[in-house]
């Protein structure tokens, strides 16, 4: 689920932060321009981890900045295929779940990959939310907004920015993940908590 990269980028460094030690001052431009942002392939920044080189400090001609190329590691989140993650409930409509990590949210569980049978109904609490119920040999489990649920990573998707978005459209995902709970095991966790008390 998280994973080391080592990267170089080339960055500037503004005048007013050269009086601190060079290290601290690359590591504070480094979070501001990686972290909570996605890089195609590898995944979502969390921190840097390290840094491994500095070079350059050269200043251009007419700006006061100082250009240095930094080769650095990055804690990134990228969880594998087949992969068991616990979630918590972020959505739901008649297209499926939404689920949330508390620091990553782009991850869906279509109406396919439930476990079936399932139906949704209505929930009176708020207009447009479902929720989803399995039915299990003429017994309901409600999929709720309490539990955890654990899922399993079907696809890591890096959809390609669009030039234009519809103005009603959902916000762009640069990292979206499919989730599934149609295995002995995924879904709320009370369900097979109960399961195991009831036995």
């Amino acid at each position: 689920m998280f994973y080391l990269s080592r990267l170089e980028h080339t960055l500037r460094v503004p005048p007013d932060l050269l009086s601190r030690p060079i290290a601290e001052a690359i590591k504070g431009e480094l979070e501001k321009l990686f972290l909570d942002k996605v890089i195609s392939n590898l995944g979502l920044c969390i921190s840097v981890y390290d840094i491994r080189s500095i070079e350059g400090g050269f200043i251009l001609p007419s700006e006061g900045a100082a250009t240095y190329t930094v080769v650095f590691t990055m804690i990134m989140f990228r969880p594998f295929v087949g992969e068991i993650i616990g979630a918590k409930l972020k959505d739901s409509d008649a297209n499926g779940l939404r689920l949330s990590l508390g620091f990553f949210y782009d991850i869906y569980v279509p109406a396919n990959l439930l476990p079936q049978p399932s139906r949704h109904e209505p929930d009176p609490r708020k207009r447009g939310r479902v929720t989803w119920i399995w039915d299990y040999d003429g017994q309901d489990f409600v999929i709720d907004w309490q539990d955890e649920i654990r899922f399993q990573v079907r696809n890591v998707s890096y959809p390609p920015i669009p030039i234009e978005q519809p103005k009603e459209s959902k916000p762009f995902a640069p990292m979206v993940i499919t989730g599934s709970l149609d295995f002995d095991g995924s879904g709320p966790v009370s369900w097979w908590t109960d399961a195991v008390q009831v036995e």
